[in-house]
């Protein structure tokens, strides 16, 4: 089988998984894609691929939203969409993984961090602002932004069905606002929505494999489901770096 699409087999497989349970393991479908795509273009058949799942979760976990949360996370989240842009098309390729390695380490660090912290730091209003832009712009320059995001709903006290629904919403809006981005910036192309297409099915499985998941799974068991997954993806982006 042909390198590249067996990546973007892998990385549906991830993506759907990921959607349907822990959550934040997108910064393994990125290094995966990498090993036959450069960093900016496998954005480009990422975002397609997440806007599908996306639409497959909120089919699916509609009911338990948390508006509140959202209207807080989104404005600065589109916010920081923007600033991703005008960074991704001066960004030189060769800073792109080692950068990416870094995000994942400040996140890991974060999220340490808080767990030696009131919970209620990340209830603040100011912890929103500081959490949308940060996310809005990870998420733009490199599809990294799950466990930010993630970290932050989780000390929201969500029930497990409203933290999926709440997450997938968020992201359905900040990865349709990337989508014309990435267009702009010529990244978005006819032979990387085929790619794109061939992960479907992969990634159809994946989501089932993660639903079912999902119902044996405590809140609390995510958060290290996460930094398991976050830590292994920083160790691979420093190994190709």
């Amino acid at each position: 089988m042909d390198l590249t699409l067996l990546c973007v087999l892998a990385a549906g497989l991830i993506t759907g998984f990921s959607k349907f349970s822990v959550g934040g393991m997108g910064l393994l479908i990125l290094p995966v894609l990498m090993l036959a795509v450069t960093g900016p273009q496998a954005l480009a058949i990422l975002v397609p691929m997440y806007v599908a799942t996306d639409l497959m979760a909120i089919a699916m976990y509609r009911r338990d939203i948390s508006w509140a949360v959202l209207i807080a996370l989104l404005p600065p989240a589109l916010i920081g969409v923007l600033l991703g842009t005008w960074l991704l098309g001066s960004l030189d390729t060769s800073a792109f993984t080692p950068m990416l390695g870094g995000l994942i380490l400040a996140m890991l660090a974060l999220g340490l961090w808080l767990d030696h912290k009131p919970a209620g730091i990340m209830r603040h209003p100011l912890a929103a602002n500081i959490t949308g832009l940060a996310a809005g712009f990870i998420s733009m320059v490199a599809n990294a932004a799950g466990p930010l995001f993630s970290l932050y709903l989780l000390e929201q006290r969500l029930s497990k069905d409203a933290y999926v629904s709440t997450r997938a919403w968020g992201f359905m809006i900040i990865n349709g606002a990337k989508l014309p981005m990435l267009w702009t910036l010529g990244l978005i192309t006819q032979d990387s929505l085929r790619l794109s297409l061939y992960g479907l099915p992969a990634l159809v499985l994946g989501a089932s494999i993660g639903y079912w998941l999902l119902r044996r799974l405590k809140l609390s068991q995510f958060k290290w489901l996460i930094r398991i997954m976050a830590s292994l993806a920083a160790i691979k982006l420093f190994a190709f770096s």
